[in-house]
């Protein structure tokens, strides 16, 4: 989904995306279709990334190409193998009373998903609200960035425990960012958000709406909601 938001540069058989203003650090991938990069590839697109001061990352689908796994650790990098899935809409849950769908981005977004993503996985935990709160002083309050669709679960008395962002490209849709809280974890508001995001993608003309998981325990977070693997999307880094 790095295209829309990017410009974009071709060093051997990998594609590199370079974020356009402020926008997110985008990763390289295998040139489309049949892409088949090398060592040498992998190497002089790490070099040009140092050389930008973005992350050194890769992304692709381990089905569309294979032979990149050995690749990619041969050039010094980690792998993460990440359950691909996309959504069965016949599956998906009755909406969650108190998940909304938003056009602009709510300081909450950032704050909430930075907190869930320093204590990655299900698992219940500490940080809760009070930590949002404080993370949220410091903040402002709502960005200007209306390109994607942003969820959150705004409880009574509770504030927001869970968020999730949609990417578009065309009729399609990743759902990323999904993070919740870890004192909240264990009540179903990161499926409810997916499935909100899932849903809102849907009512606006998506003809297809995927995302991938962090672990397998997380995918199966996903597949409750109506999401089914199709694929490992592989995530390389320094």
């Amino acid at each position: 989904m790095a295209r829309p938001g990017s410009r974009v540069e071709e060093h051997g058989e990998l594609t590199l995306f370079l974020q356009a203003g402020d926008g997110y650090p985008y990763y390289a991938r295998p040139r489309f279709p049949d892409g088949r990069p090398s060592v040498a590839d992998v190497l002089a697109v790490r070099e040009r990334q140092r050389s930008l001061g973005v992350p050194e990352a890769l992304e692709w689908v381990h089905e569309t190409t294979p032979d990149l796994l050995a690749v990619a650790r041969e050039a010094g990098m980690d792998v993460l193998q990440a359950p691909l899935l996309v959504l069965d809409p016949a599956r998906l849950p009755e909406p969650h009373p108190h998940v909304r769908v938003l056009g602009t981005r709510p300081a909450e977004v950032t704050a909430v998903a930075a907190l869930a993503f320093s204590s990655p996985g299900t698992a219940a935990g500490e940080t809760g609200a009070a930590e949002r709160d404080a993370a949220l002083a410091e903040a402002g309050t709502t960005s200007a960035d209306t390109r994607h669709r942003h969820a959150v679960a705004d409880l009574p008395g509770e504030g927001v425990l869970a968020v999730g962002t949609a990417q578009r490209a065309g009729d399609v849709v990743e759902v990323v960012g999904v993070g919740t809280l870890p004192a909240a974890r264990r009540r179903g508001l990161g499926g409810a958000v997916t499935a909100a995001l899932a849903r809102d993608a849907l009512d606006r003309g998506a003809g297809l709406v995927f995302l991938s998981a962090a672990s397998e325990e997380v995918a199966r977070v996903y597949e409750r909601v109506g999401f089914r693997r199709i694929g490992t999307a592989c995530i390389a880094s320094a």
